[in-house]
């Protein structure tokens, strides 16, 4: 029998079932969430007016205002604070464009090089502009370095730092970098997409002035986000028109996708945290007793519950990938060969680790809907794949000899 269901006493299982463990890239919308959102598809098809709206923008209003209410809440804000964005790449650049454009003045960024794309690409594109963005290192682990955050800090008006990285799963010490940015009067923006609902948030004893969230990582549908901006925090709005959002995102909100994303925040409870905590470390633990696997990111605390990720010597992850999908498991790579630039993970690159490592990188992120079973299955096949490939790859014999 598998020693992993020996230790854990689980029992067996037939794998008989597609295995999705890819819920970091985009997660399965709850059940409920698509009940929720049919009401504002059929009949709630209203949208918010001015100050005196028909019954259908009324209703919308109303609606809306009580999901503010409920983001609010979870972050210890107040609901004017909250705008709706369509996702994480929206909040991302409006946090970011919106602050670096106000005003006259050129200004200085400072951010680390395991961010989203879209939190780096906006500020190249400030960059082209004419304002100055500084990097900042991080150690192996994905770690800010502390002594660097002191030093490259100084005459910065924005520091923009994730709260946990989407590929190797590293939660960072948020409240720490919103000391420093307090003490020195730095705006503070936090990418918690990642990090909400399955890490503590307070903006206030985080000092944390702007935070991005979306609903495509919480179960909740695509299209769906919102910002926190600290009040009176100024921005310039990426899209000008009416001014819906307090006047800093014009546009129709995308009222089911909204009524969806509150019913997935309503749904996550601190049970499912735990849970998904326990099946994270049961998934690291196997893995990782395959022979020259690597994890990447932290090996034990500092964690965040749903990610892990480790390299396999000699493997290419596109490989691993393939294999995966014709045995029903769906998972995601690091490497170049799958990416449309044919780059290896720029995360990977600035924890240090090598080509190989980075190319062999497979990321599993486990959702609410993981069982137990799975995560052993998951053992099962990946061991077994990787023992496949190595056994006809040259570059693997050659490592071993």
């Amino acid at each position: 029998m598998c020693p992993i269901r020996v230790k854990y006493g689980i029992k067996m299982s037939k794998h008989m079932k597609e295995i999705y463990m890819d819920s970091a890239n985009v997660s399965r919308p709850a059940p409920e969430v698509v009940v929720a959102m049919m009401p504002y598809l059929k009949e709630k098809f209203g949208v918010p007016g001015g100050a005196f709206g028909h019954r259908y923008e009324e209703e919308a209003s109303e609606a809306l205002w009580r999901v503010r209410e409920a983001i609010a809440a979870s972050i210890n804000a107040s609901p004017e604070e909250i705008i709706f964005t369509s996702g994480v790449t929206e909040g991302n650049n409006l946090a970011i464009k919106g602050f670096m454009r106000y005003g006259k003045e050129k200004k200085r960024a400072l951010t680390t090089p395991i961010e989203r794309k879209c939190v780096l690409e906006s500020l190249r594109y400030m960059e082209k502009e004419g304002h100055d963005v500084s990097m900042l290192p991080v150690e192996d682990e994905g770690f800010v370095d502390e002594k660097e955050l002191e030093n490259l800090s100084r005459g910065v008006d924005l520091i923009s730092v994730q709260h946990v990285n989407q590929e190797i799963g590293t939660v960072q010490d948020i409240r720490r970098i919103g000391e420093t940015a307090e003490d020195r009067q730095i705006v503070f923006h936090t990418d918690a997409t990642h990090g909400f609902l399955k890490e503590k948030i307070d903006v206030e004893k985080m000092n944390i002035d702007m935070l991005t969230i979306s609903g495509h990582v919480i179960h909740g549908p695509p299209g769906s986000g919102a910002l926190f901006i600290r009040e009176g925090l100024k921005i310039e709005p990426l899209l000008h028109g009416d001014g819906k959002e307090f006047g800093k995102r014009a546009g129709h909100p995308n009222m089911p996708a909204i009524i969806g994303m509150a019913e997935a925040i309503r749904l996550m409870k601190d049970a499912d945290i735990e849970r998904m905590k326990k099946l994270s470390k049961m998934l690291l633990e196997s893995l990782s007793t395959i022979d020259d696997s690597r994890i990447n990111g932290p090996m034990k605390n500092k964690r965040v519950c749903d990610i892990v990720n480790l390299s396999f010597k000699g493997v290419e992850g596109e490989a691993i990938l393939m294999a995966a999908s014709s045995e029903g498991l769906v998972l995601r790579t690091g490497s170049a060969c799958f990416s449309p630039n044919l780059r290896y993970s720029h995360v990977m690159r600035a924890i240090g680790r090598s080509a190989e490592d980075a190319n062999s990188s497979t990321r599993l992120s486990i959702s609410r809907y993981t069982t137990e079973n799975d995560v052993v299955c998951v053992y099962e096949i990946l061991k077994e794949i990787i023992e496949r490939l190595r056994d006809i790859s040259p570059v693997y014999r050659k490592v071993k000899k």
